[in-house]
Formats: C-alpha cells, structure tokens, sequence
C-alpha cells in the first residue's frame, strides 16, 4: 500500500499529469500536497525494514513499485501507516474532460486504459494495465495521448 492516495493530478507510474483541463503534463511539486509527518514516518519504516524509497519527478518520496512488495516490511510497519486524505472533488468538467479522454485512449488503441474516479476524476493505475503498459504509455501512444487532449 502506498503512503498516501493517489492524487488528483498525479500519475507515478506514467509520470504523467491530468490537467484540470484532462490534458497531460509533466509532474510538479505543488501537484501533491507535501507529505505529512506521519506519512514520512511510516516511508522511513518501511526504509529501515528494506524498502526502497525512490522520489518522484517533483521530489516526492514514495515506495519503489518497480520492485516487488515487501510484506513482511509493511506489516512491520502497519501501526504507523497514516490515514488516507481525503481527495478533492473534481468540477463536473474536469470529470468530464477525464472520462473524455479515457473514452479517446481506448478508441486509439490503449485498450486497458481505465475510466476516471467518478469524484475525483483521477486515473487510478491500479485500475487498468500492467506497470509496463503504464510505463510505456508516453513512449508507445504519443499520437494518441496529442489526439486525445481536450481543445485549450
């Protein structure tokens, strides 16, 4: 389980951002809130117990999911997982962008891309494809990714 929830705008595996137009761009620092005291306790935890901690484009730290999950690790370390945030809602056209361009991916040949969170309009990556499909979705779809952007 990662430290916090995936976020409104924030896309790990992909490196990819959602606009709150539905478009995609590269990952900043102010798209997440920085991580909590707790959320850093809990990563240093998991660290002292074997985990590879890795930091995002925008500096985050988050668990390496590149590597296999360590169970013994995080259940070690289970009395200190935080509590979840509570995600944002998404206007209804920022969800509507969202659903928009799921519905484009897929009609463009990324046929496990997910829907978005019908709250918050996030993709979640955990919802569609392999890590490696993750991966490879800015290399192997960039046409589709330029087609399906919402008009600015």
């Amino acid at each position: 389980m990662e430290y916090r929830p995936f976020r409104v705008g924030e896309n790990s595996a992909t490196g990819l951002s959602l606009t709150a137009c539905g478009g995609f761009t590269e990952p900043r620092a102010s798209d997440s809130p920085p991580p909590t005291t707790e959320e850093i306790a809990y990563l240093d935890c998991l660290k002292e117990q074997g985990v590879t901690i890795v930091r995002t484009d925008s500096g985050m730290p988050r668990e390496d999911k590149s590597k296999p999950r360590n169970e013994v690790a995080h259940e070690a370390c289970e009395s200190m997982l935080p509590p979840r945030r509570s995600p944002d809602p998404a206007s209804p056209g920022q969800l509507a962008a969202a659903r928009q361009q799921s519905e484009c991916l897929r009609a463009e040949g990324v046929s496990w891309y997910p829907d978005p969170d019908p709250v918050t309009a996030e993709v979640d990556e955990t919802e569609g494809g392999t890590p490696e499909q993750w991966s490879s979705l800015k290399r192997d779809y960039v046409e589709a990714l330029r087609k399906c952007r919402p008009a600015r």
